[in-house]
């Protein structure tokens, strides 16, 4: 069997590096890390070849859409962020090297090509929910977190304009205030960074940092479910807060921003019998490890890794992303690290939905003109 670098499999099917990518995750093109590189992957030849050979002829538009989504899972190409080599990119750069310095307020003007975004910090308007209870131990407070973004964001796509017949300077506007609703539905008030004041409603201050390299690192992943539902929303000159209205509701489901549910019964296990005799039973079972393995990162996803470089590893989470990397060949992803940083520093049981959700939204907000 032979196998080709990405620069050659892209010389062969002359696209695009995400194009290339799409296709290993759909499992048309079979990938490996090379051994010479790890960091680096092999592409299988004939699988290339194959495809190339397929794409040389025009084919009807019905088969191109429908091949555009495999299981509920769209994988197009966007021009505001791609993966190269296993590195994720926004607008070109690197997100690692973003997470290491940039917070989200920062990532949307990047993302949105603006110099600084609008207030996104500003007060939004009183919310149409009051909040009660205490912070990150009021079970309370975690069931009215995303119920309150759902209802404010509804709300504001009853009664928010068009974005057809309007400037980008008005959507750009809009789209602060937008992020700024959600924003104030999860956080702490005041004029602080996003990730300042998420940790000061759950009362962690030593967990700001590495909130701000999680919201950093999830602005933005390609057309991935719940893009592509804010897009399409967006494509019908819906308001801005309906797209990301739509982009929330596909979020919720369990094979995507709520992934991090997963590991509840695999944590459970560990803390009971072990991590070592957790990931043996998982596999006994036939089950493949929960929040482990990415098909677009063959390598690894690097958003994890950032990510986890950002706190302690619990022990109990250390030792699982050993074994179950050791026995399954998969490595954590980023709804392991979220899981592991909401352990760390005994966070709210959602924190991974709602710091998902509150990133992702930067990455929402993109009319046709918006963008």
């Amino acid at each position: 069997m032979s196998w080709m670098s990405a620069e050659a499999a892209l010389a062969v099917l002359r696209t695009k590096p995400q194009t290339l990518y799409a296709n290993v995750s759909r499992g048309r093109i079979a990938a490996k890390p090379d051994p010479k590189d790890p960091r680096r992957g092999l592409y299988r030849q004939d699988d290339v070849e194959r495809l190339a050979a397929r794409q040389r002829g025009r084919r009807p538009a019905k088969i191109v859409a429908a091949e555009s989504i495999a299981w509920g899972e769209p994988v197009l190409e966007t021009a505001i962020s791609t993966m190269v080599d296993g590195r994720l990119l926004y607008r070109g750069q690197d997100v690692g090297g973003l997470a290491e310095r940039a917070t989200l307020e920062e990532v949307a003007g990047l993302l949105w090509m603006v110099a600084s975004p609008q207030n996104i910090r500003a007060p939004a308007p009183p919310p149409v929910l009051p909040r009660e209870g205490g912070g990150v131990g009021s079970a309370a407070h975690e069931q009215r977190a995303m119920q309150k973004v759902y209802l404010d964001m509804a709300l504001l796509t009853a009664t928010d304009m068009p974005t057809t017949g309007r400037t980008r300077a008005v959507l750009l506007g809009e789209a602060a205030r937008v992020v700024r609703t959600l924003a104030d539905a999860l956080a702490a008030e005041g004029d602080h960074g996003l990730h300042h004041r998420l940790a000061q409603q759950w009362e962690r201050p030593e967990a700001a940092d590495a909130i701000r390299a999680a919201l950093v690192l999830l602005a933005e992943h390609e057309l991935n479910a719940s893009t592509f539902a804010a897009r399409v929303t967006a494509s019908t000159g819906a308001p801005l807060s309906a797209a990301v209205l739509a982009g929330l509701a596909a979020l919720s489901g369990p094979l995507h921003g709520n992934a991090s549910q997963s590991m509840g019964d695999l944590v459970a296990m560990a803390r009971q019998n072990g991590a070592d005799a957790a990931v043996h039973d998982y596999l006994r079972q036939g089950r493949s490890l929960p929040c482990f393995g990415h098909r677009l990162y063959p390598n690894g996803d690097m958003r994890a890794e950032v990510l986890m470089s950002r706190f302690t590893l619990p022990k109990l989470f250390a030792e699982l992303a050993d074994i179950g990397t050791a026995l399954s060949g998969e490595r954590p992803n980023i709804d392991f690290a979220l899981v592991a940083m909401t352990a760390a520093f005994d966070l709210p049981g959602d924190a991974p939905l709602q710091i998902f959700a509150l990133a992702r939204s930067v990455g929402w907000n993109r009319s046709k003109r918006a963008r």
